[in-house]
């Protein structure tokens, strides 16, 4: 059977039951977050983790995703070459242009522009060379 993305029996099994055992567990958390620690030794419940827990453990996590976006932007950073780097002006995949001119009713090839004519066409602005 090849790989179907398409709904099956048992993928709707197991989705309900992963479903209903979200909706129990998120109500488990909740009771035990809000009610006092007394009632549930009274009813019998004894081994709890501690309140603590029950603010901590979400502010955790999400300090922990705030710290992966950090980490990933101060990654990018790091890897980043230095602007004055010869590898952010080109590379060994960069494309020189065609020696030959195409006809004139073809689409032009695709090639890489020298930063010296991006510069001259950026901020030149019809000005005269000095």
């Amino acid at each position: 059977m090849a790989n179907n993305p398409a709904p099956t029996p048992e993928r709707a099994i197991y989705g309900f039951v992963l479903y209903l055992g979200s909706i129990l567990g998120f109500g488990l958390y909740l009771i035990w977050a809000y009610i006092p620690v007394e009632l549930l030794h009274s009813l019998g419940l004894t081994y709890w983790p501690q309140k603590y827990w029950a603010l901590a453990l979400p502010v955790y996590v999400c300090v922990f995703l705030y710290f992966i976006y950090i980490f990933y932007v101060g990654h990018s950073f790091l890897i980043t070459p230095a602007p004055d780097s010869m590898k952010t002006l080109t590379d060994k995949y960069a494309k020189d242009p065609p020696k030959v001119d195409p006809p004139p009713d073809a689409i032009p090839p695709i090639y890489d522009i020298h930063i010296s004519e991006v510069n001259r066409h950026l901020y030149m602005n019809g000005k005269q060379e000095r």
